[in-house]
């Protein structure tokens, strides 16, 4: 690994010419100052998830122009080996995090089909954290590094599309990003957050997959196979 894996990830991908890159984010220094504070965090010892060639992952997987649906998350999971840079997938060798399985519950998925989630991204569902590193064992350590512009900016990109989505917002980090999004041309669906430390338990039964098909078809968009496996 380079002294500066964070920063090399940054500069492979913007290699790969993608639309995103067109955000400010990444035009105007933001992006170089978050690889450098993360890459110096690593440089004094501390193990960054996912890895370097994942951390732009979610972008890479589902270009602007594909994005049918946005989920955003957290931080991926802190623990080593279980996230793959897509908001809630898990590629673990363990239990699916309880999150996880209230979101597979509510997708009609079969838990044992697994918690990767890259088959949604494929079909233009853009699943991006508010941080996209973090620490291990460490969960929420880069949430103030400087991530929060690019998820703003990729939210407000999908908005100003002619093109209209779904956003599924969940829990009152996800749903205070709705300010950014025009509603009268894209479907917005709020609920709680499906985390069972959610004491409102106000995710379960809110259908968010079943409704956000059906705007998609009402507006001429092709509907998401949310069942895994």
């Amino acid at each position: 690994m380079t002294d500066t894996p964070v920063a090399d990830a940054l500069a492979a991908f913007r290699a790969s010419a993608s639309p995103w890159l067109a955000l400010p984010f990444f035009t105007d220094g933001q992006a170089d100052a978050v690889a450098a504070r993360v890459d110096a965090r690593i440089a004094a010892g501390a193990r960054v998830l996912p890895a370097p060639d994942r951390i732009f992952h979610a972008l890479a997987e589902t270009p602007l122009r594909n994005v049918q649906a946005v989920i955003l998350g957290q931080d991926p999971y802190p623990t080593p080996g279980d996230a793959n840079g897509l908001a809630f997938s898990f590629v673990g060798s363990g239990r699916l995090p309880a999150s996880l399985k209230a979101i597979l519950a509510e997708a009609g998925s079969d838990p044992a089909a697994g918690g990767d989630l890259s088959a949604w991204a494929r079909q233009g569902v853009l699943l991006l954290n508010s941080a996209l590193t973090v620490e291990a064992a460490k969960a929420g350590a880069h949430l103030r590094y400087g991530w929060a512009a690019l998820t703003d900016q990729a939210v407000s990109a999908v908005s100003a599309r002619s093109e209209p989505a779904v956003f599924l917002l969940w829990g009152t980090q996800a749903r205070a990003r709705a300010a950014l999004i025009d509603a009268s041309r894209h479907g917005v669906f709020e609920s709680g957050h499906p985390s069972p430390l959610n004491r409102a338990r106000d995710f379960p039964g809110s259908d968010p997959f079943g409704r956000a098909n059906r705007w998609l078809l009402e507006h001429g968009r092709r509907p998401i196979d949310w069942r895994l496996g």
